[in-house]
Formats: C-alpha cells, structure tokens, sequence
C-alpha cells in the first residue's frame, strides 16, 4: 500500500475515533410531560443564578463549588448583551466577562447550565442588558418585530451560540447547557406592543429552533409560547402554576429575597418561607426549579439600573461575598436531599390530592412499589393536626412536611435544625497601617463648562440623554447662554430659573456659581442673579442607570426635556422667557473620568493640603494594605455623599451612603407565615440604604500597596472611611430532636458556648433564654464536644440530654457559640 494511501487511512480512522467519542459523550436532553429528561431519564432538577459579571473569576469556582454542596444540580445565568457589545461590533468577553470560561467553571465543577441568552435580561441590569446604543440605532424599535432590533439581535445571539458550540458546551456535544432561553418575561409586557409584539414572540420562537442546539428552548412568564418553547413561572410561588399539556412544570425564578434600590430599606425573606414555596412547587407537580439568586453578588461599575443599589445581595443562599447564608442555605440543602430521595416517584408516580379543608391537603405520589407524600399547611395562622394511613401528624402553619416513604417525617419547612450564622465586620488592618487613612485630594475640572459652557455637540433644541451621550457616562452637561439688555421685559430683581426634568439628579450652574441641586430632579425650581450682557447657564444631568422593567421602557426618558424657563416680574405682569429652544451645547462626562483619574498607574498631581470636607466635585486619594487573611473585605463610606470608587482602577461600584432609608415600614419580628412580598419584613429603617461595598481579594495586591480613589459629586467627608472584614461573630442552632445538630466556624475555632439548652428554650438567636424544661447537662455537653473545633456534629435525642420535666413535648436544643 502507497505510504499516502496509508496516511489517508489513518487520518480517517482517527477522525472516526473521534466522532465516536464526541457521539458517545454526547447527552441527549428532552422533556416529557413531567420533566426534563436526561439521556431518556427524567429528572428533579435543582438550579441556582449565579450572574458571572456579578463576581470575580478568582470567587467562581468557590460560588459554584459551595452551590453543588449545597445540593444543586446546576447553574443558571443571563447572557448581558451591553457588557459584552458596549459599542456596535465591538465586543469585550475577558476578566468577568469571560462566559465561556465561566460555562466551562461550571462544567469542571459537574454541574449543567441553563443559559439564559435572551439577550434583555431586566435583571435590575442597566438598560435591561440592552446596548443604548440600538436607542440611537436609525429605525430600531426593540423587542417587537422590528427588522433592525431583530438583525441585531440575532447577530449577537447568534455569536454566543456560536462560542459556546465551537468549545463544545452544549449537551448536544457533551457539554454543560441542558437548557437555552430566548427573551425574558415577555409575556408580562407583550401586549403593550400588540400585534407586532406577537409577531416578534413567533420569530423569537423560530429563531431559536433555527439555532440548532440540540437543547429544550425556555420562554419565561409566556403563556402563549409556540411550540416547542417550554413556558416556565417566575415568582415568589409558583406551586399553583399550570403548564401547557405534554410539558413539565418548571421554575425558573423563585426569588429568594428581594433587591435593593437607593433610599429603600433591607429586605429579608425567610429561610422558612422560601422552603415553604420549594415544597408547595413539588408537592403540586414541579420537577425543575431556580432560584433567583443563589449568589447574587455585585453591581460593579455602572452595571445597576436606574436607582439600584451597587450590592445585589438578593438575601441569596451564599450572601454578595460569596459566604454561607445560613440558615438559609442549610436548610434548603436538606430539602434538596429528601427532594432527591424521592426523585423517581415525583417524577413517575400517579398523583393523587386531598384537600382537608382550611387550606390544609395531602398529595401522594404512588409509582410502582414505591410511594411519597407531602402534608401542606397552607393556613398562616392555625397548626394541622393531620390523622394520615393511621398516624398523627402535627404540620405547623404555613409549613410542609414531606414523608419520602409516606410514614416518617423527613423534613419540615417550618422546623430549620441547621445552624444561624451571625457575622460581623472587623477593623483587621494589615500590621503596619496606621489608624486613620491618609488622604489626598484634587479638585474636578468643571470650569470650562460651567463658566464657559463649552461643549462638543451644538443643537438648538433639549437632548434626551441617552440621545446626547449613548451610555459613555453618567454626566451630561447641558449648557447655554443668554443675552441680556437692560429693556428686556424678563428683567427684574427676581428671576425664577424653571427646570422641567425626568427624575434625573440635577446640578445647576449659573454664570459659574453653583444655585442648587436635587436628587430626583422634576420641577426644579431655583432663584438666579442675572447680569446684563451674556449670562451661562450650565446644567448637569446625573443618571444612576437607565430603567431595566416595562413595556416600552425604553422610550422613558433620562436627562432635561424641559421646558427650561426663566420667569420674571415687569411690574404686575409675570414674564417668561423659553430657553428650550436655545442654542444648546453638550459635553458628555466629566473632566476626571475621562481623564482616568481613578487609575492608579495615572501621572497626575494631588494635593495633600487643606483637605476638603462637604465639597461638591472632589476626587479624593488613599493608598492601604490588603486586611490580612482571606475573609472578605468592605469599604466602609460612612461620611460620604454620593459618587464613584475604585481600588486599583477596578470600579467596586457607585456609592451613596447620604441616601438614607425611609423611616417607617421596618419590623423588629418577622412572621415567615403568610405571602411574601417585597415590603415585608424589612430592616435599615432611617440607616444609609448601602454604607459597605464589596472590594474583591482579586482587586488588591496582598504584598504591596493599594489604591483607593473616590470621586464625591456631593461632597463628604473621607475621614471616616476605612475597611473592615467581615467574618462569623457567633453560630446559633434551634434544632429538634431525632436531628444532628451541626456548628461550624467558617474557618475559626469554636472559642466559647454562650448558651445552650435542650428541652423547650425560647427566644432567638442573641437572645435566647431557658423554658420550663431544661436538661441540666446540655451546656457542658456542648462544651466537651465543640470548644476548640472549627466544627462539631451533636446527635439530638433524650437520651443524651438529662430532662426529667418535660413531659410528651418535641423537644429542642438551641445553642449559641462564639467564633
């Protein structure tokens, strides 16, 4: 045989083998009218969002690996078109950006993903993820059937699909993504767009298909999806969700708490409530589930919609640094565990419900030889006494309890026997930090533009900003000028300066001197000296992100519409003078930014004289030590106005520590029972809505110095600021008998028991005290076996517990150790 022919043959027979390994790799996933099947198998699926621009490549593998421990079967994310398109066609996939190799950290961990492109995300995300740039796009309408909106959009879709097939990322190929989205809750705005909005939902639908990934295509919150598009529920309950026949009933948001917008308060959803939901969701039928979020992390940059906070904590499983949420994310991985135990008869047993009446019902769920049933108490106020195939049953108010065998009681959503984590934040200062930072500062440049008001665009009529300045910058100045006479009618000793705008901040200027500001600027109203000849009037518009929610939510408006007007009085007649019309000039963003002060590496002089405090338009400089060890690190901005950080050059977000919170609404309990809903149990009442932000370990350089820069728009005081770490203060446990109770540390040792007690101890956590009934031994017992370790495991039972005087009652342990 001729040596080429030879070649040939072993070229081919190499390709072959790897055909067949790519085939015999390859998993097939599909769905029945129950669920989501694997490779023919059909599955419980448990899912977690975890938003990879929302965190570091250095925390990805330790969010992903504490989310498989914590009993998930995989990780979901958006795909965010403006982080990764920010200007047309030119396209930035590194640093947290990096998809692919967050999809394949996923991967490497053993865990799916459901890749939700989109590509709008709403997501408390800037613009909803959309480029503004497709605002200013000649002929774009987005998200309807729109020929310009739907060439761009299948041109970055079809560019992230594209990625992740070359690398092989799809289940198709072998890879991780078990499940794909196109768009995002449409159907809760569809009909603001009418005809033309149920055209785009078919061609969102085809396009999908057309796409050939070989995955189950998902549309959230749309129940008139075309087929094969699977409808899914997002929300705080989803249990009562009906899916259309032959499709499996699936969650792909269950929120696990709330988000947090400037001048609001703390929300809380509890780890009872949520659990509550999960198993009300699988008692009725669901087989796939999300939450939203199980880390929810941070806005860096100016990533955050209109008016939202820079922490995205979501009161998520694993908290915005990436640390156990506990007992939230205990308890829910013990109900994973009892939900995978039963995974067969949920997913293939006949299902049978009885309602007992007074919101109280039982279903069964009979496959083959083997059963599992769920006892729910949906009543808020009463406890169920519940007689079932001959046994009592007591299933506390607004709580589950699943039997996987349909005889012993597992778990309870109500009863949490996993340990209550309190943390708090430390001064930890590397050893040789002195006690106070050190500071200097410079002054932004504004006075080419407010006093001279010159700019770079010139029109003679107001701008909508997102018109004037696309999403460059938060700042935009809106400058004119006006001639004076001395017979102009609109001359008087008091003159009005009139401002209509949309609910952006507002900074004014005239003839250089600063006359007011507002914060949600509307009718800004300000008096103003004018002089005779050419007067300057400078306007800065402040946007904290543009809106991400709604119908048409793109057409809302940022920056100065106006009308502009100056009011004057002539004598008994009120004379006004419409600048709208005017000669305007614009300049996007602010002399500092542009500039880059805030790089480290920049070459620019400050000054560490006469230090400023509560000046408006003041960049201020620090340099620090990396805080030793690995706990998370804050900055606290105490003292601060409102403005930009950056450590290192890297942006740890906006800041606004002067907003507080509204006074009322906040509760000094919280009663899990009964619906959830954004305004209960919220806490921060009157305090700073954000006076920590995060600054990744990533960030800062541990053997060397780093830099903090600041810019305050308001103006502030920097002297308070300092960062702290925050760490484990003390664990609490309130666990029932026939359970183990685990404390642990986080890394410390167990330094003392402050409390302990085993019978019916009342209070809660930092506050616990002993009931009626009380074993004498508990304390010393807990002792012996945790003092010292940074984790101890105690078996709960009344044999091990000296009570002598507690009769037939469940009893509990309820200890609170210091770390």
């Amino acid at each position: 045989m001729p040596p080429s022919k030879k070649i040939t043959l072993a070229l081919l027979f190499c390709f072959s083998v790897i055909l067949l390994i790519s085939y015999a790799s390859a998993v097939k996933v599909s769905h029945d009218g129950r669920s989501i099947t694997i490779d023919g198998k059909p599955r419980i699926l448990l899912s977690g969002s975890i938003h990879y621009p929302r965190s570091t490549p250095e925390m990805w593998p330790d969010l992903i690996k504490k989310s498989k421990e914590g009993g998930l079967d995989a990780i979901e994310t958006y795909v965010f078109w403006n982080a990764h398109e920010p200007v047309r066609r030119q396209y930035d996939f590194t640093g947290n950006l990096d998809l692919i190799k967050f999809i394949k950290t996923v991967q490497d961990a053993g865990l799916y993903v459901v890749l939700r492109i989109g590509p709008y995300v709403c997501a408390e995300w800037n613009y909803g993820g959309l480029p503004v740039w497709l605002h200013n796009l000649p002929g774009c309408k987005i998200r309807t059937a729109n020929d310009v909106f739907m060439n761009e959009m299948k041109n970055f879709t079809t560019m992230i699909v594209d990625m992740a097939k070359k690398e092989k990322l799809f289940a198709s190929q072998g890879g991780p993504i078990i499940i794909a989205q196109i768009e995002n809750e449409y159907g809760d705005v569809e009909w603001w767009y009418g005809d033309a909005g149920k055209a785009y939902r078919d061609w969102c639908a085809n396009f999908a298909e057309s796409l050939d990934v070989g995955v189950p295509w998902i549309m959230c919150q749309q129940n008139d999806a075309p087929d094969p598009m699977i409808n899914t529920c997002n929300g705080f309950y989803c249990d009562q969700f009906t899916p259309r026949p032959n499709y499996p009933k699936m969650w792909t948001e269950n929120w696990t708490g709330w988000f947090k917008s400037w001048g609001g308060s703390d929300p809380f959803r509890t780890a009872e409530d949520l659990a509550f939901a999960v198993a009300k969701f699988f008692q009725f039928g669901g087989t796939f589930q999300n939450y939203y979020m199980y880390h929810g992390g941070t806005n860096f940059g100016r990533t955050a919609a209109g008016y939202i906070t820079t922490s995205y904590d979501y009161n998520a499983p694993l908290d915005e640094y990436g640390t156990l949420n506990q007992p939230k994310w205990g308890h829910l991985k013990q109900l994973h565990e009892t939900l995978k135990s039963m995974e067969y008869t949920l997913t293939h047993g006949n299902i049978t419900t009885t309602d007992l009446g007074n919101y109280v019902s039982t279903t069964v769920y009979v496959a083959e030889e083997s059963s599992s049933c769920f006892l729910g108490n949906s009543n808020y106020k009463l406890d169920a006494n519940i007689t079932f195939r001959g046994t009592q049953y007591t299933v506390p108010a607004w709580s589950v309890s699943i039997l996987p065998d349909c005889k012993i009681e597992v778990y309870n959503t109500a009863k949490v026997n996993t340990q209550t984590t309190v943390k708090v934040k430390r001064p930890n200062k590397a050893e040789d930090e002195t006690e106070s930072l050190q500071w200097t500062w410079r002054p932004e440049n504004i006075d080419e533009t407010k006093i001279l008001g010159k700019g770079e665009v010139v029109v003679n009529h107001l701008m909508e900003q997102k018109e004037a300045a696309n999403d460059d910058s938060d700042y935009l100045w809106y400058m004119t000028s006006l001639d004076l006479k001395k017979d102009d009618p609109i001359w008087s000793k008091s003159i009005t300066l009139r401002i209509n705008g949309t609910g952006c901040i507002l900074h004014a200027y005239v003839n250089g001197e600063h006359i007011g500001s507002d914060n949600a600027a509307r009718n800004f109203e300000r008096n103003v000296t004018l002089n005779y000849g050419r007067n300057i009037i400078s306007l800065l518009s402040v946007t904290t992100g543009f809106s991400n929610y709604g119908g048409g939510y793109d057409l809302q408006p940022a920056g100065i519409l106006g009308p502009v007007v100056l009011i004057g009085q002539n004598g008994d007649e009120t004379v006004i003078k419409d600048l709208s019309a005017h000669k305007w000039s614009y300049k996007v963003g602010l002399h500092g930014l542009i500039n880059k002060l805030f790089s480290s590496e920049k070459a620019t002089k400050w000054s560490s004289e006469n230090l400023p405090v509560n000046t408006m338009m003041t960049w201020y400089k620090t340099t620090f030590k990396a805080p030793v060890g690995t706990d998370p690190v804050v900055v606290d901005l105490q003292g601060l106005g409102k403005g930009d950080a950056w450590v290192n050059g890297h942006s740890i977000g906006r800041y606004w520590p002067s907003y507080l919170a509204k006074t009322d609404g906040c509760s000094d309990a919280c009663d899990y029972r009964g619906k959830y809903e954004s305004k209960k149990c919220t806490s921060n009442c009157g305090e700073p809505t954000q006076r920590w932000y995060h600054v990744p370990r990533s960030f800062m350089r541990d053997d060397d110095e780093n830099t903090l820069i600041l810019f305050e728009e308001f103006g502030g005081n920097p002297s308070l600021v300092n960062f702290q770490t925050i760490t484990v203060g003390s664990v609490c446990a309130n666990s029932y008998e026939k359970n183990t109770l685990e404390l642990a540390c986080q890394g410390r040792p167990i330094s003392a028991i402050k409390f302990a007690s085993f019978g019916n101890p009342q209070g809660t956590c930092g506050s616990f005290k002993k009931g009626t009934c009380d074993g004498a031994n508990a304390l010393s017992i807990i002792e012996k076996e945790c003092i010292g370790k940074e984790k101890c495991s105690i078996n709960i039972s009344n044999d091990k517990f000296d009570t002598t005087n507690c009769g037939d009652i469940v009893k509990r342990l309820a200890v609170e150790a210091v770390c």
